[in-house]
């Protein structure tokens, strides 16, 4: 029993690397699958540019949208914002505000550069893409000392339509492997040195030490966890309160309920302060002495011409 909590343990503590380790492989996997299934060359001047470009980066912005679209720290900072914009800059501190949507743009773009990547090393959009432009920079860096045949069948070389010699095609092909390879190469160490910088700026700037961050990141993960845990617990006897009283036909019991302040007040976008040490908006709330216990007495609900009273 002892050495399974020890293996739980480890997972749950590099639950961030197994999780990217598996996008990686999911990324892998869905560019081998692109590269084999669906993605077909037209290997024409016309065409080329556009159709590699599209599989090339296609993919990256719907990862990133999807990427930002499953952030529930944007939409804890995003919600209500158009009713009140302060919320996106609580007590005026932009700086902070600024902060956390870099973090969470960052961590949006993970997906986006693991797919870039494992794109270029493999190189079969890069190819059909470049093979498809005619600028002559391009033209001439492929078909350099080389005949007029070869700046004309360049589009083809990605395909066995070429009419070129089998050396001279592999030659083509060879030289937008590697360049396709090194670009990816770029973005991956660009990335690793973006990161490492990042953090060590981050750490080097942070307010606390690195076992009180620690225990910070412990703190609101926990908190996170249960606070699921008891939205679960106080729906479901909510619901069942008011089903009780629906079909039973007689008023409600009474419910303790947070009002609509309350609510407001503990998704706001915490910012660490050394004069009030806090691990969260909530801990913050809670420890208010000038709390508002008044329940709403009618709730608020959202409909489609906006917000009315229920």
């Amino acid at each position: 029993m002892d050495n399974f909590k020890t293996v739980l343990r480890f997972f749950l503590d590099q639950k961030a690397t197994i999780g990217y380790s598996f996008m990686a492989l999911l990324t892998i996997g869905g560019e081998r699958v692109f590269s084999m299934v669906s993605f077909q060359c037209p290997c024409n001047h016309d065409q080329n540019f556009a159709y590699g470009l599209t599989f090339l980066l296609g993919p990256a912005v719907v990862l990133l949208v999807f990427g930002l679209f499953f952030s529930t720290r944007l939409w804890r900072l995003y919600t209500g914002c158009c009713l009140s914009p302060r919320k996106l800059c609580p007590r005026g501190n932009c700086y902070g505000c600024l902060k956390g949507l870099m973090s969470i743009f960052t961590g949006a773009c993970v997906a986006p550069i693991m797919w870039l990547s494992v794109a270029l090393l493999n190189g079969t959009f890069y190819e059909c893409a470049v093979s498809g432009l005619d600028d002559n920079l391009v033209v001439d860096v492929f078909c350099k000392n080389k005949t007029m045949k070869c700046r004309e069948e360049l589009a083809r070389v990605p395909c066995d339509r070429s009419k070129l010699s089998s050396d001279e095609r592999m030659e083509l092909l060879l030289m937008l492997r590697a360049q396709s390879q090194i670009l990816g190469w770029c973005i991956i160490i660009i990335s690793a040195i973006v990161g490492l910088v990042g953090t060590c700026c981050k750490n080097c700037r942070s307010k606390v030490s690195y076992l009180q961050l620690t225990f910070w990141k412990r703190y609101t993960e926990k908190e996170k966890d249960l606070f699921d845990t008891y939205a679960l617990d106080y729906a479901t006897k909510l619901a069942e309160r008011n089903l009780q009283s629906f079909f039973e036909n007689k008023s409600p019991i009474p419910f303790p309920f947070p009002n609509h302040r309350a609510w407001e007040e503990i998704s706001e976008y915490y910012n660490f302060s050394r004069s009030e040490q806090y691990y969260s908006t909530l801990q913050q709330y809670v420890e208010r002495t000038d709390r508002d216990f008044t329940p709403e007495r009618r709730h608020v609900m959202e409909f489609k011409d906006g917000i009315e009273m229920a």
